[in-house]
């Protein structure tokens, strides 16, 4: 078996008290980090790991499974084990919803994917009337029903989001918010019509490890959390008129803000 090209990983400190299995861990972690193995490229495989370092094929499963579970590479069965790519998507928040997007008849998930190089899909669409949850109803002003959009959001074919829009019922029932399309510019564009139009969002963000149904739904892979986002979308008399509680796999995306500064 042919030897490692020279530079690629380093070898082992027998002086050091850190577990073997971490210091292999260590090694291929500063090799992605540095460039030496780019995204999407193939590790070397476990018995070339295990002749390079001289350990036991269990000591390499287990460096290999410390770099999974950080969400750095993904293992693809029969193939080999892969360096994951960066997130793909940048989200500006100070800019995708803004309203000349709207004009154009785009979504914000629409105008991110074409920024990306991206095809963008929604699908598993389901619209329905359905009492809140204690929070989504305090959110909402007090709603005691809401319309629920539920849609999950695919790049190139690759899930990547899952979100619940609620709305307050007596604004969507009866209008094309209500419809599985709501026409162009989405359901901001169709709440203007309606004379809600928006003024500011608040947005409450937190990372979480996935639900099972997370996990399948976004077909992550093992140690890839997710990005909890709840949006709260204001009108102009300072109604909640819109409440998004959105699901993101962590490594599909970049949250990026531009904060004022004065």
């Amino acid at each position: 078996m042919a030897a490692l090209p020279s530079g690629i990983l380093g070898a082992l400190d027998p002086t050091s008290d850190r577990a073997v299995f971490r210091q292999i861990a260590d090694q291929i972690r500063e090799a992605i980090d540095k460039g030496r193995f780019k995204e999407g490229a193939k590790l070397p495989s476990e018995s070339e790991l295990v002749e390079h370092f001289g350990v036991s094929r269990m000591t390499v499963r287990n460096a290999l499974s410390i770099l999974q579970s950080e969400g750095l590479v993904s293992s693809e069965h029969g193939k080999g084990v892969f360096v994951r790519p960066r997130p793909p998507v940048r989200r500006l928040a100070s800019d995708r919803f803004a309203r000349r997007h709207r004009d154009q008849g785009k979504s914000a998930f629409t105008v991110e994917a074409e920024a990306a190089g991206s095809k963008p899909e929604v699908d598993s669409l389901e619209v329905r009337e359905e009492k809140p949850t204690p929070d989504i109803s305090a959110r909402l002003g007090s709603a005691r029903k809401v319309l629920a959009r539920r849609r999950r959001y695919l790049l190139d074919g690759r899930p990547v989001e899952f979100a619940v829009s609620y709305l307050p019922l007596d604004l969507a029932r009866g209008t094309q918010i209500a419809e599985p399309n709501p026409g162009p510019g989405g359901i901001y564009a169709r709440l203007a019509e309606l004379g809600h139009r928006l003024d500011h969002f608040d947005e409450e963000v937190r990372a979480r490890m996935p639900s099972p149904a997370e996990v399948k739904m976004l077909r992550l892979s093992s140690g890839v959390p997710v990005i909890s986002l709840i949006r709260t979308a204001y009108d102009t008399e300072g109604r909640a008129v819109e409440v998004c509680d959105t699901v993101m796999a962590a490594d599909a995306y970049v949250l990026a803000y531009q904060l004022p500064a004065n």
